[in-house]
């Protein structure tokens, strides 16, 4: 299986370059689908899904000229007949999958039969930013304000300090299991401004929780993996814990 998995999209030439050698030619010539589903828990998901299709937010994805670009929602795939989707994924160079909450991306990844198709796809890329990376992964742990609600499946959740500039800062780390395409975890938005809980110190304690090999990656870097071998892609900052 190969996958890209980025904190904050396709950001510099290096993270492109890797893209490119994934998926054995250019870009212009790669088509792909474009997975919003992870952003619908938050406030105003419908439009952060709009503006993540269209590039006004977040690193280029959907924007970087693809051959031909689509929408897949993990949410309708149980509801609709195999026939009407399966081959159009077959087909697809790269599913590009967004941010937002990875617990719920992990349930409809496992709930709509991606978890099981995808590593069958060998020549698919998938390409993961954010929580779409988080899920990929067979356990991960994230950081919630309060604790998350609705459909979600959870291992275990622990409230913790994290100490930042402007005093304490408590969140619920909240830990559960990913799609399982990769046997790391990984802490996107490492020392990103609005993202206290990421700086070194405060990605030790999270990456604490999580019981396997962790990487804090910065939206200047990515994994590739092929196959189960890892590369980190970096032009920024990077640090694996739990090794």
């Amino acid at each position: 299986m190969k996958l890209l998995l980025t904190s904050s999209g396709i950001t510099n030439a290096s993270i492109e370059a890797a893209l490119v050698d994934l998926l054995g030619k250019p870009i212009a010539e790669s088509t792909a689908l474009f997975v919003p589903t992870a952003i619908y828990p938050f406030p105003g998901g419908a439009f952060g899904a709009y503006m993540a299709i269209t590039g006004a937010r977040g690193g280029p994805l959907a924007g970087l000229g693809w051959k031909s670009l689509g929408v897949l929602e993990l949410t309708a795939l149980p509801s609709i007949d195999e026939s009407a989707w399966v081959p159009t994924l077959n087909e697809t160079d790269a599913l590009l999958v967004w941010g937002g909450d990875p617990l719920y991306l992990a349930y409809w990844l496992r709930e709509s039969g991606l978890a099981k198709l995808l590593p069958s796809l060998r020549d698919l890329v998938y390409v993961g930013v954010s929580a779409g990376s988080m899920a990929a992964t067979t356990v991960f742990a994230e950081t919630y304000p309060e604790m998350p609600r609705g459909t979600v499946e959870m291992l275990k959740s622990e409230e913790v300090a994290f100490a930042t500039p402007a005093g304490e800062l408590r969140r619920h780390v909240v830990s559960g299991h990913g799609a399982g395409f990769v046997d790391f975890a990984l802490i996107p938005h490492f020392e990103a401004e609005g993202h206290e809980d990421a700086t070194l110190a405060n990605a030790e304690i999270w990456a604490a929780q999580i019981p396997a090999p962790t990487y804090a990656i910065d939206d200047a870097s990515a994994i590739k993996v092929v196959d189960g071998d890892v590369q980190v892609v970096s032009e920024g900052r990077w640090h694996l814990f739990n090794e």
